[in-house]
């Protein structure tokens, strides 16, 4: 098979292309003819060698968290039923063209539902409704998302909007924004601009995915006796908020509880999108040689959506 590996610690170059020997699936795992990989924020941090006390990766290393495409073979007991299915599933191998993975961590894709979609929605998705799960909202609540064009604060605009709240949405640039707005958003704010503070005004919630200076922002604009979520350090900082007002918070901590219950949020996000309820964003596609240009436009935050690869 052909992969992707991080060869050391570092920048997007120590990502490079390598051929490796074709997998087969232990007892309890599946293989995946891969049709599509996800890029996450946190293959990025991962590859510079950060949050490795959480994600204990090593270099020499495959990339990847999750991929899609058709199960092509199976391990001892598993159901060969699963052979030629549309899956997507969470994977520690997903950079490649092929996959092994527990067959408990494979999610058939429904019908109506691409293996891209599926991929823009595996982990965002089912991490945006977790979330939502965890801070509730109520209807006309207004709520802010930032950054609200990427692959989870896109779908999370879009939940907030089913569930009646008033949706502030932050990004960076017209196109981000007009797709925000396009998304249900009630007000757009670029947080480039001076005054976005002001723009924002005061918000019942908060859900934050950049930490630093404008997660700290974000915080402020919370009412007292609000509710604050990080979920997320696209900024690079890992500064944290001091509670603080009577505010409820969840830092992003939060996230390593929400495996628990994935099947059934993914099996929702899934749902939602097939019948045409949400709208996965897919921003940007990459050829699987060129993961390491797939980072750098994640790190420039110029993709909306969801990035992926395609061997």
């Amino acid at each position: 098979m052909r992969a992707i590996e991080a060869a050391e610690h570092g920048g997007p170059e120590v990502l490079r292309t390598v051929e490796a020997p074709d997998l087969v699936p232990d007892a309890g795992h599946v293989l995946i003819d891969v049709a599509v990989a996800g890029v996450q924020s946190l293959d990025t941090y991962l590859r510079r060698g950060l949050w490795t006390d959480f994600f204990p990766v090593k270099p020499p290393y495959i990339p990847g968290m999750e991929a899609a495409g058709v199960v092509t073979a199976v391990g001892e007991g598993v159901d060969p039923g699963w052979v030629g299915r549309n899956v997507a599933a969470s994977v520690q191998n997903g950079y490649a063209t092929q996959a092994v993975t527990e067959v408990g961590k494979i999610h058939p894709v429904p019908d109506g539902l691409g293996p891209r979609e599926a991929m823009a929605l595996l982990h965002d998705g089912s991490t945006a409704y977790a979330l939502l799960e965890e801070t509730p909202v109520k209807e006309g609540e207004s709520v802010l998302v930032q950054p609200a064009a990427g692959g989870l604060g896109s779908v999370l605009v879009q939940l907030l909007k089913a569930a009646g709240a008033r949706v502030v949405g932050v990004a960076r640039g017209d196109t981000k924004l007009a797709l925000v707005k396009e998304l249900g958003a009630d007000v757009v704010v670029d947080y480039s601009s001076a005054d976005w503070l002001s723009q924002v005004g005061t918000v019942d919630v908060a859900f934050d995915g950049v930490s630093g200076p404008l997660g700290q922002a974000a915080f402020s604009a919370v009412r007292d006796g609000g509710r604050y979520s990080n979920y997320g350090n696209a900024s690079g900082s890992a500064e944290s908020v001091s509670p603080g007002r009577g505010i409820t918070t969840r830092g992003i901590e939060q996230l390593s509880t929400f495996h628990a219950d994935g099947r059934r949020r993914i099996e929702r996000v899934f749902e939602l999108a097939a019948t045409g309820k949400i709208r996965p964003v897919i921003g940007r596609t990459f050829p699987l040689d060129q993961a390491a240009e797939a980072h750098r436009a994640i790190e420039a935050r110029e993709v909306l959506g969801k990035t992926l690869l395609i061997p």
